[in-house]
């Protein structure tokens, strides 16, 4: 069995975020990054399915040669080899641009199994999974929380609301987003990331005509800050009555 998990790699949570000379992005200069969060369940319920089922692991990433720091930690964890598709710059890629890439490079490989991260950390939109699915023609569901193989065919069962799960049977091959917190994350071991230095990364070039984007971020600035205060005076138990109606019906906290 085949399995292709896109990782991506992105800022370091808490990191101090301030907006670039174009104000479209942030500066990355002094940056450090990582794996994005549900990209690494992906890649460990990628990983438990090859130690059941026998395999290999690819792992994908588009970004530039930075990313192999994150590429090499997904090798380190268990991943066979990896494919980076160099881009010096991401932020020039809508959903559907970053799809292609991800779908050009997958095709040759033909894969059993995509995984990908239900959404990423920086822009969080919860498409590039789907998007890749509709490009190369393949099955595919989101929010997954367990995957069962049955030969030809998966069971898988997603996440819906209040509560709720939905079971799904799937043929192969598929694309599914993995929801956060599916599984235990696994931490590289010693012998792991030496053997990390071994495993081959092939590079891809990134096809011109995946560059073109039909949205782009027009502004990218920090939120203002405003402080207001208001003291209700007189009797105090009017000054509760007060309080209690702008917390019901401004603040429309209670």
């Amino acid at each position: 069995m085949k399995i292709l998990v896109a990782i991506k790699q992105v800022p370091v949570r808490d990191s101090p975020l301030v907006a670039d000379a174009s104000g479209r992005w942030i500066a990355e200069s002094g940056l450090s990054f990582e794996i994005n969060e549900p990209d690494a369940y992906a890649l460990e319920e990628a990983l438990q399915l090859k130690e059941k089922h026998g395999g290999e692991v690819v792992v994908m990433s588009a970004g530039p040669a930075r990313v192999q720091q994150t590429i090499r930690e997904a090798l380190a964890k268990g991943a066979d080899r990896a494919i980076h598709v160099e881009v010096e710059n991401l932020g020039v890629f809508d959903t559907v641009g970053i799809a292609r890439l991800l779908a050009d490079a997958a095709r040759p490989e033909n894969p059993d199994l995509i995984l990908t991260g239900l959404q990423s950390d920086d822009l969080g939109y919860g498409q590039t999974g789907v998007v890749l699915a509709e490009l190369m023609g393949l099955p595919h569901s989101t929010i997954i929380m367990q995957i069962e193989v049955n030969g030809a065919s998966i069971r898988v069962k997603r996440e819906l609301e209040d509560g709720w799960f939905q079971h799904i049977a799937m043929p192969l091959p598929a694309v599914l987003t993995i929801q956060s917190g599916i599984n235990k994350l696994r931490y590289a071991t010693l012998m792991g990331i030496k053997r990390a230095k071994t495993k081959e990364i092939r590079r891809v070039s990134a096809a011109p005509a995946a560059g073109t984007s039909s949205m782009r971020i027009e502004k990218l600035y920090a939120p203002e800050k405003s402080r207001q205060a208001q003291i209700f005076e007189g009797d105090p138990k009017a000054a509760a009555a007060k309080l209690v109606e702008k917390l019901k019906f401004e603040a429309r906290i209670l």
